[in-house]
């Protein structure tokens, strides 16, 4: 009686070994389901560093992105040692990857390491990771991808900080040709780290935790006093995780919402933040 052999199964051998998915589902039918022997199948047949290299924690890493006339893709890769992320194979790995992401669009990053390579269709994205691991010595993982469709009338900048380490996306609305002030925008979010676009995006249990905290700064005093106070350190927080509440890293005297503003009325254009991006590796 053959022994059925499940996604989850398959998954599971995927993330005790890094190989990819196909790979996987053949050594557990050769195993007859049994995960310790389909893991020795692996290694005999030649994944073994791999697999011996895949529980190592991969806390280095760099941030890539590309874009082309439709799209933006960005990536983390993440491996051991800087040492490896500063390798021009791991470099060209990752640059590789953006261009596959932005050419075949996939849906998701599980998607994404099951479909072939476009440099090598005998091979998944994921069994290509399993060859860097070889070659390189590290485990290497894909940790993240995101692909964002560009708009018309629109204008999009990537700013990568730290050679990769930091990576921020600017989508402004309402012009094409600012690119210059998404950019400026970038670096801005890249210093400030703001949590959400606006007020309106703060989810409600941080807005209550915040208020709550507030309240118990103000204990004791009339009601009308407390809700003036709370209304004020609520604006202050919102100055603090909001891009747009946040003063413009490069003039204090204005916010984002204020540059963005004054921007437009010198091209006779609205202009919008509509989504933004940052990346840190490992946050």
């Amino acid at each position: 009686m053959s022994v059925k052999i499940t996604t989850e199964l398959i998954k599971e051998l995927r993330e005790r070994t890094g190989v990819g998915m196909g790979k996987c589902k053949e050594a557990l039918e050769g195993a007859g389901g049994d995960i310790e022997k389909a893991i020795d199948i692996l290694r005999k047949s030649g994944m073994a560093s791999a697999v011996k290299k895949e529980g190592r924690e991969t806390n280095e890493g760099l941030i890539g992105a590309a874009e082309d006339s439709s799209a933006v893709a960005v990536v983390e890769i993440n491996a051991e040692t800087d040492f490896v992320t500063q390798n021009e194979r791991f470099k060209q790995f990752l640059q590789d990857i953006c261009k596959e992401i932005l050419q075949t669009k996939p849906k998701d990053l599980e998607s994404f390491l099951q479909q072939k390579s476009l440099k090598d269709p005998s091979l998944t994205i994921d069994e290509v990771r399993a060859g860097i691991v070889q070659s390189l010595g590290e485990n290497i993982k894909i940790s993240r991808m995101k692909l964002i469709l560009k708009k018309a009338n629109s204008s999009v900048s990537i700013y990568s900080h730290m050679g990769g380490k930091i990576v921020t996306v600017v989508f402004i609305e309402g012009a094409s040709g600012v690119e210059s002030l998404c950019k400026e925008i970038g670096m801005h979010i890249a210093a400030e780290s703001p949590e959400y676009l606006q007020p309106s995006d703060v989810p409600s249990d941080a807005k209550n935790r915040e208020e709550e905290i507030a309240r118990s700064q103000v204990v004791g005093k009339p009601a009308n006093i407390v809700d003036k106070i709370v209304e004020g350190k609520m604006n202050a927080f919102y100055d603090q995780v909001c891009l747009l509440r946040q003063k413009y890293i490069k003039d204090s005297s204005i916010s984002i919402a204020q540059l963005l503003e004054a921007e437009g009325k010198k091209i006779g254009k609205a202009l919008s933040i509509t989504q933004y991006l940052r990346w840190q590796i490992g946050a």
